[in-house]
């Protein structure tokens, strides 16, 4: 769909795969989508992923409404429930945890300790302001649950990404339920418009296993495909957003019947409206891009 093959399979599976290759997931929601055509950082991002899943209820819908096709849901919630579920997730220093602010590292603790799970404040990073570079004449600062545009560049030439190791240049195994790769207009570079040598410093002392990116808005992808290329070793790195803090409590808890449902977007949109209604405003170019596009990139708008 629109030039991301999703991942077939369940959330377990899915974290068996990573758990055991490595690589950077990525869980794209509906806004995100639209960004394909309107952030080259992220698209650039998207493109460098090694799994992706299909988190987004409305394209799942949309999808299935406009191409007559079914496509299987994994949310970035379920996907991290099944994170925790694992052995590795009761092993000390195997997770690290990159969060939007010291109020969600405070909720994570406190959840880890009434949960027995063995996560400390060495395990925690509270991600620093990231600057933006200028697009459209306008400049800002975003932290968090921001979404960082960039400048745009010339999209290139559409093709197939192998299934690599960005260290090594090995094949990874083959997906255990069919493909969840991303197809790439070129070979992806480290370029994510996001440099943070503090937190490669701390990640490559303590090299956990799995790493967490909870800091949503689509910026969680940018950072996770600079880590990949900054990192001397090959980390699970999940690219999951808000989800974290649906379990953690720093964000409004979703009923997992919401979740099956597609309707956890109603519960976020209530506690947050001011923040989300924008960004959920603006998935309404999704179904049209569907329709248009199908299973190929849509192209980069370039504006002067």
């Amino acid at each position: 769909m629109l030039g991301i093959d999703f991942f077939v399979g369940t959330a377990a599976e899915a974290i068996a795969h990573i758990s055991k290759s490595g690589g950077l997931i990525v869980a794209p929601a509906a806004p995100s989508f639209i960004a394909l055509q309107d952030d080259p950082d992220y698209r650039r991002a998207i493109a460098d992923a090694d799994l992706a899943i299909a988190d987004s209820g409305w394209a799942v819908l949309f999808w299935r409404l406009l191409r007559r096709e079914k496509l299987t849901r994994i949310s970035g919630l379920a996907l991290f429930k099944a994170l925790l579920e694992t052995a590795d997730a009761r092993i000390p220093g195997n997770l690290f945890w990159i969060l939007p602010s010291e109020k969600a590292k405070t909720k994570t603790l406190e959840f880890a300790r009434v949960s027995g799970y063995p996560i400390t404040d060495a395990d925690c990073y509270v991600a620093p302001k990231y600057q933006r570079s200028e697009v459209r004449g306008h400049r800002s600062d975003f932290v968090g649950q921001a979404f960082l545009p960039a400048e745009q560049t010339d999209p290139g030439k559409r093709e197939r990404l192998p299934y690599t190791s960005s260290l090594s240049g090995a094949a990874a195994p083959p997906l255990p339920g069919g493909e969840g790769r991303v197809r790439a207009e070129q070979a992806p570079t480290p370029s994510a418009g996001i440099e943070d040598p503090k937190l490669v410093s701390i990640i490559e002392q303590c090299k956990p296993k799995h790493i967490i990116i909870g800091i949503g808005g689509g910026m969680q992808d940018k950072l996770g495909s600079y880590l990949k290329h900054q990192l001397t070793y090959r980390p699970g790195i999940y690219c999951i957003g808000a989800a974290p803090g649906f379990v953690t409590g720093d964000q409004i808890v979703i009923p997992m019947w919401a979740d099956r449902f597609f309707v956890g977007w109603i519960f976020r949109l209530a506690a947050q409206p001011h923040t989300l209604l924008p960004r959920f405003w603006s998935a309404r170019r999704l179904p049209g891009m569907i329709w248009r596009y199908g299973s190929e990139m849509p192209p980069l708008k370039i504006t002067e």
